[in-house]
């Protein structure tokens, strides 16, 4: 076939045959559609390998930063709860008591900050290329994880400096951080959608953060509480945790199988809640980020 037809349809052909991908909003009831996350994993690698460079790498006191900052606040609790409130330490040296529940809580506030701030921080990036939002959030758990190696290795120094060994309690510990995780990135999630249309709620979150610290078993224990408060106190999920914690670290204290009971519950519901709601708000973002 000859003539000007024809150079069309040898123009047009090539065209025809690249791939097409067609984007639409999800309707109904969301879903979290694992199968397109697994398909993304190489960006949520890479974006997790970013914020761990440049928390490390661009910066002067990346690992040091890391280390002092929970020594420091250690120091400050054990001067105003052991030295001045006398409260009790379960026979364990209160720096190391305290620095033992810091442990926890600064892996779950880091979680819980980043998540919170990873969709505004990347506006840019989502209102130019499509990718599944939820690898923002998800991909904080990277930084999240080197920061707390690094801060266990200084654990385990001040474990042999005091001469307290490792009992096997400690195979417990990752099962207490994978729920601790799992209520941070379920909240991160739920304020990271709710931080799109609504910039105050970073304002607030440090506030709120802040007091769940203090309401928190950290630089005392959970049975320094009035024993008529006690149950009330444990509606705070993350009291058994710290409590389960400390023992599987230090081996002192006692865990109640009830309040991990009821601890782990509400971590699993927050993830999923938080999830199904990031799904929910997420065909916003692109317009109102």
């Amino acid at each position: 076939m000859n003539g000007p037809l024809s150079n069309a349809m040898i123009t047009a052909a090539p065209a025809a045959s690249l791939p097409c991908t067609v984007i639409r909003p999800s309707s109904g009831w969301p879903t979290l559609n694992l199968r397109q996350l697994w398909r993304y994993r190489d960006l949520l690698t890479t974006l997790g390998h970013r914020d761990i460079k440049l928390r490390y790498r661009q910066t002067a006191l990346g690992v040091f930063w890391v280390v002092a900052q929970p020594l420091m606040a250690a120091g400050i609790f054990s001067f105003v709860f052991g030295r001045v409130a006398h409260l009790s330490s379960n026979g364990i040296p209160y720096f190391l008591f305290t620095f033992a529940g810091l442990l926890a809580w600064t892996s779950f506030s880091n979680t819980l900050t980043k998540a919170s701030t990873s969709l505004v921080g990347n506006s840019q990036l989502i209102s130019k290329v499509y990718f599944p939002r939820l690898i923002l959030p998800l991909s904080t758990l990277y930084s999240t994880a080197v920061d707390l190696a690094v801060s266990s290795l200084m654990m385990l120094v001040l474990l042999f400096a005091h001469h307290i060994p490792l009992t096997t309690n400690i195979l417990y510990l990752p099962l207490w951080l994978v729920l601790s995780q799992l209520l941070a990135t379920g909240i991160g999630l739920y304020v990271s959608a709710l931080m799109v249309s609504y910039r105050d709620v970073q304002y607030v979150l440090p506030v709120a953060t802040q007091l769940l610290l203090y309401a928190s078993p950290i630089a005392y224990a959970g049975a320094a509480v009035p024993e008529h408060l006690r149950d009330y106190y444990y509606l705070n999920p993350l009291a058994p945790l710290l409590d389960a914690f400390r023992w599987s670290l230090l081996g002192t204290g006692e865990i109640a199988i009830n309040g991990l009971v009821y601890s782990a519950t509400i971590c699993v519901l927050a993830f999923i809640a938080g999830a199904f709601a990031f799904k929910r708000m997420e065909r916003l973002f692109s317009d109102v980020i």
